[in-house]
């Protein structure tokens, strides 16, 4: 018993060192862990709420809601068919077709409330031109350019999506509400570019509108690629055209000019037409134009595009990033006028549709 008591006397002396070497080795390994692991796990957690908070920002848009209180019967054209379009679609449709997407949102607004009271106004007049197929209005500019899904995404290509979304937003801002003059729809006229004015109603068409008024349009000119532009006549040309004789005419041009510097009457060759007819005979973008004469050819440089009567499109995007809304904007180019609602404004449509 002794003997074995001397033998196992050395393990009995290194068994508290091999002890105190695995405490020591766990304590080298073990202990880092525990540090590290709930560093870790943090990590991991916030890993996943910022992946939840991305989540969470990135949900898809509900679709915007456009409600309309009746249909609009449209005669395309081409396919000589009608379409029975929804009034606000109807209208979101008009926007895309004549006014560019990249506008500002408040001209984009502006242009829905001139192509909604415009839309509106027609259906209440009274003894209108009968279409075919019951239609209400042509998709050209006769009436108003519309242009449906199928066409748009040929136009815009790619870049449908985020332009049709656009003027989606912008009718939506404004659905149900119209221009109206003594609580009446207004004729609610724009074009493209301006001169710098507007014109006076009865200086273009006949019959003089208290809103339809020469406003100043300082915007266009500096913003509308469309504000100046020559065209080049020879004389079998503009005798052709105006059913006149240069040949004994003097070099000089006379010329009258409205309240917006407008030609109200041009005399060319002995006989006097009036700014509208020569720009519809040479079909010149504006009524703003002079005349100049060079090596047997006639020079007519315009300024602005359009009728200029009523909204200049152009003008509207230069308030717009101007910073004005389009209350401010349709109160400008439409002198004197409200913005209603159709319920306050055409109960009778309203009633009827």
């Amino acid at each position: 018993m002794a003997r074995w008591q001397n033998k196992q006397s050395p393990i009995n002396w290194k068994l508290p060192t091999i002890i105190t070497i695995t405490i020591l080795l766990t304590l080298m390994f073990v202990i880092p862990t525990l540090i590290v692991i709930p560093f870790t796990g943090d990590e991991s957690t916030q890993a996943s709420i910022e992946s939840e908070t991305v989540s969470s920002n990135t949900t898809t848009e509900t679709p915007i809601s456009l409600e309309s209180p009746f249909d609009v019967q449209v005669l395309r054209t081409e396919t000589n068919q009608v379409e029975e379009i929804p009034l606000e679609e109807y209208v979101t449709h008009v926007v895309a077709s004549e006014m560019p997407a990249d506008f500002e949102i408040e001209a984009l607004k502006a242009q829905a409330l001139a192509a909604r009271t415009f839309i509106v106004r027609f259906l209440m007049q009274e003894n209108k031109e009968e279409l075919a197929g019951g239609a209400d209005v042509y998709d050209t500019i006769e009436h108003q350019v519309y242009k449906n899904t199928d066409e748009l995404r040929q136009v815009w290509g790619s870049d449908y999506h985020w332009k049709i979304d656009k003027i989606t937003e912008a009718v939506a801002a404004t659905q149900g509400q119209i221009i109206t003059y003594s609580n009446e729809p207004i004729t609610a006229s724009f074009f493209s570019t301006s001169n710098g004015y507007t014109e006076n109603s009865e200086d273009y068409w006949e019959g003089e509108l208290p809103y339809l008024r020469s406003v100043e349009s300082p915007w266009d000119e500096e913003i509308s690629p469309k504000f100046f532009d020559q065209k080049i006549f020879t004389v079998a040309d503009l005798e052709d055209k105006l059913n006149i004789d240069l040949s004994n005419s003097v070099e000089d041009f006379q010329l009258t000019r409205t309240e917006s510097k407008r030609v109200e009457t041009a005399t060319i060759g002995g006989k006097t037409f009036s700014g509208r007819d020569i720009r519809d005979h040479l079909q010149l973008p504006s009524s703003d134009f002079t005349i100049t004469s060079k090596d047997d050819h006639y020079v007519f440089t315009t300024k602005g595009y359009g009728h200029g009567v009523g909204m200049s499109q152009y003008g509207a995007n230069g308030m717009a990033q101007d910073g004005k809304t389009y209350q401010e904007i349709i109160e400008h180019y439409y002198q004197g006028v409200q913005v209603s609602t159709l319920e306050q404004a055409t109960p009778t449509l309203l009633a009827k549709k």
